[in-house]
């Protein structure tokens, strides 16, 4: 096919309403889906993180969003005095090294530098999580198995 007939389809689907549009020339076929903002009636799930969740609904029919906004004391963790050992990636959080194993700390365990706190998997591969500090855990925020992201807090040390 053309070049100057894919731009030309192209500029054709991006123009219209189309949502996608194929088309067979000889033995070429060229098919163009045109890409947008979300769909009207998504819905939005969020993991519960420090940070108070929000979920979004489909509109109503009169064409009203409902938003609800969870109360912020029943997601944000209390706040505790102390240092925050925060996620090095992306990935599923572990708190023992295998499922019959005792956890690596527990709330009251002291720790010191270089202790390995937890495990975080990401992509079949298992990354310990090292203490940054000496104290003791206050919190342990985040649940066994629980997916956790960049940054997100993990620990509590005093």
């Amino acid at each position: 096919m053309d070049l100057r007939k894919l731009k030309t389809l192209i500029d054709l689907v991006a123009e219209s309403d189309i949502a996608e549009l194929e088309v067979t020339e000889g033995e070429s076929k060229v098919r163009i889906v045109k890409s947008g903002p979300a769909p009207q009636n998504q819905m939005v799930m969020m993991h519960p993180t420090a940070q108070p969740a929000v979920q979004y609904a489909a509109p109503a029919a009169g064409g009203a969003a409902a938003v609800a906004a969870a109360p912020a004391a029943a997601e944000a963790p209390a706040a505790a005095e102390g240092n925050v050992i925060k996620s090095p990636m992306v990935g599923t959080f572990y708190r023992a090294s295998s499922p019959g194993s005792p956890a690596f700390v527990e709330i009251g365990s002291s720790v010191k530098e270089g202790d390995t706190l937890c495990i975080i998997e990401a992509m079949k591969l298992l990354n310990e999580v090292d203490s940054e500090i000496s104290g003791t855990i206050k919190q342990i925020l985040v649940e066994n198995g629980q997916p956790v992201e960049f940054g997100q807090p993990l620990f509590i040390v005093g």
